[in-house]
């Protein structure tokens, strides 16, 4: 798995919007963050478009994102937001220049799409926040981020919960938004669990979404594959009525009692303010104990 090269004072972030639009404001406040951090800052031609539900047609979308893959002087994409889009533009883009000159991909939420991709050609990309958040972000997700861009080496922290399975694991880090990971399964994108630490975080969805998602995981093996699995953020869940009658911890429980893996919940991604960042293919030691939960790139 290679790594992008981190960034240095200078180096340009170009930001993008491959899915739903975004507010000009959120972009503003972005650009003068990143160039608090000493980078320069540019935006594609329709980071602050709007075409219905989206930021561009389709064929915008594409021509944005692939001139942010082509762009030479780019040492990172940064999407601008989540939403719903990127499956929409994946395999219209050419991506044999970022396979030649692999740069940083990062974005949570739908943006998940994209980093099955980036894992399917073997480089490593960031689920971190996006300029849709910045402004509400917590000081260790944006410290995270820059950390994860800058190549300096930092440890995630979660605290305990009752339900987690303690244990140590170590293996390559995969995940995101659990809707698009199981959307992808049995595709040419589907994530390589084996032998993976397995993150997952979701928003606004209904309960039972979740449990028929679980159980698609678990038919497709992906439980007995894995070597750890740790929860993020599962955000604004909603319930049915009559009660669905099962927490999505149970839910999640129940899905992998019979896998003696480490389990950690409350993990700070996600949906959340505390979004940490995580290197999507790096290898990573997850320690479970009474404390709480530790993960550490190796």
């Amino acid at each position: 798995m290679r790594r992008p090269n981190n960034l240095k004072k200078g180096d340009l972030i170009y930001i993008v919007s491959p899915a739903k639009s975004i507010d000009p404001e959120s972009i503003y406040f972005a650009i003068k963050l990143v160039e608090s951090w000493g980078f320069t800052a540019e935006c594609a031609a329709h980071t602050l478009g709007k075409h219905n539900y989206f930021s561009g047609n389709d064929f915008d979308r594409i021509s944005d994102f692939q001139l942010a893959i082509d762009h030479k002087d780019a040492k990172a994409i940064l999407c601008a937001r989540g939403g719903y889009g990127c499956v929409r533009i994946v395999d219209e883009l050419n991506w044999s220049n970022f396979e030649q000159s692999p740069k940083w991909l990062i974005g949570f939420s739908d943006i998940t799409v994209l980093h099955h991709r980036a894992q399917r050609l073997s480089i490593m990309s960031m689920h971190a926040t996006m300029p849709l958040n910045f402004q509400m972000n917590s000081k260790e997700a944006l410290e995270t981020f820059r950390s994860a861009l800058t190549g300096e080496s930092f440890s995630i922290e979660a605290p305990l919960s009752s339900m987690n399975n303690t244990g140590i694991a170590r293996g390559p880090l995969v995940g995101g938004n659990l809707s698009i990971i199981y959307s992808l399964l049995g595709t040419t994108d589907a994530y390589d669990f084996r032998g993976s630490i397995l993150f997952i975080e979701d928003l606004s969805e209904q309960l039972y979404h979740i449990d028929r998602m679980l159980f698609a995981l678990q038919k497709a093996g992906v439980f007995d594959e894995i070597k750890a699995l740790v929860i993020g953020g599962m955000t604004d869940l909603q319930d049915t009525t009559p009660s669905f009658g099962m927490t999505y911890e149970d839910a999640i429980l129940e899905k992998v009692k019979d896998n003696n893996v480490p389990i950690c919940f409350n993990f700070p991604t996600g949906h959340i303010e505390d979004n940490r960042a995580m290197i999507i293919g790096a290898m990573v030691e997850l320690e479970v104990n009474e404390q709480g939960a530790k993960l550490c790139y190796i």
